[in-house]
């Protein structure tokens, strides 16, 4: 399986819509030589932008859903096209999440998620997950927006991919409960800052290490809201192994992924099979494609 991340660069002076049509025409760049192409976090409006996340919401099949959906078919790609600032219009009584099923509690009509969308190669909105874990302490993301609820996972044709987003990498139990659910990689899309870019890097290795899954960790480049992002997309294999890693500025970083390997490397250190704690309590919300 071919994977392309693009690192997109966020400059607070581009317009938005310029921003979906250039993401729109990476996208379509990738035709031919990736099945899977990942998008960072929040990259049309930035993640630290808190001040515009208001103003830049979206519904779930607003704008960017719609070139996002036209450049995945184009492409004839599997496309997580990273998240927007999702507003609900209306009641709440639905999630979104077309792999789900279930309604959400909470926040009503007019609330703010960090919503990722995932389409398959004819265009089709096949997952969307909330961002569960907020960022922010008491400011920011974190009260600014709601809280999803549910686990994601996506069936592609050879693996099964579990949705997490940026500070969801620092929370292990969430990964468990997708490795529940079946998952065989994460993709998990981020504005990570630049400060802690070393935590990046050592909880996509760890969170590979641990569940024995691929990690695709797609970040944005660039500087917003005064906070430099850190860039360094990265591939982790199951076993640790940095298989790629971007730079600090734009670029696409592209791999091939063996997903036999996941099922060998559990086959020959199974360590799954000696949890203790906590196994089997993730909720399985996967779509069979």
């Amino acid at each position: 399986m071919r994977a392309s991340l693009i690192q997109i660069a966020v400059d607070p002076d581009e317009p938005v819509d310029d921003r979906r049509a250039r993401v729109a025409r990476l996208v379509r760049e990738e035709r031919g030589a990736a099945d899977l192409v990942v998008l960072p976090e929040l990259w049309p409006t930035g993640a630290f932008a808190y001040e515009a996340f208001a103003a830049e919401a979206e519904p779930l099949k607003g704008p960017t859903y719609g070139m996002m959906a036209a450049a995945a078919r184009d492409a004839g790609v599997w496309l997580h096209a990273g998240s927007i600032v999702e507003k609900v219009p209306g009641n709440s009584n639905s999630n979104g999440n077309s792999n789900s099923g279930g309604g959400t509690t909470g926040p009503g009509a007019g609330a703010l998620y960090n919503t990722s969308l995932v389409f398959s190669p004819d265009g089709e909105l096949v997952a969307s997950y909330r961002k569960i874990h907020r960022f922010g302490f008491d400011k920011g993301e974190a009260v600014l927006m709601a809280a999803g609820e549910d686990l994601v996972t996506v069936d592609l044709p050879r693996l099964t991919v579990g949705v997490a987003t940026c500070y969801d990498l620092r929370f292990p139990e969430l990964f468990r409960g997708l490795v529940d659910s079946g998952a065989e990689a994460f993709v998990i899309p981020a504005g990570w800052p630049a400060r802690r870019r070393g935590h990046w890097t050592l909880l996509a290795r760890a969170r590979a290490v641990e569940n024995q899954a691929y990690v695709l960790a797609c970040g944005t480049a660039g500087t917003h809201a005064d906070v430099e992002q850190a860039g360094h997309s990265i591939v982790v294999d199951p076993w640790g192994e940095v298989l790629a890693e971007a730079g600090p500025g734009e670029e696409t970083l592209r791999v091939v992924l063996d997903p036999a390997k996941v099922a060998s490397t559990r086959e020959q250190f199974p360590a799954l099979k000696d949890r203790v704690l906590g196994r089997g309590q993730g909720q399985n919300q996967g779509l069979a494609l």
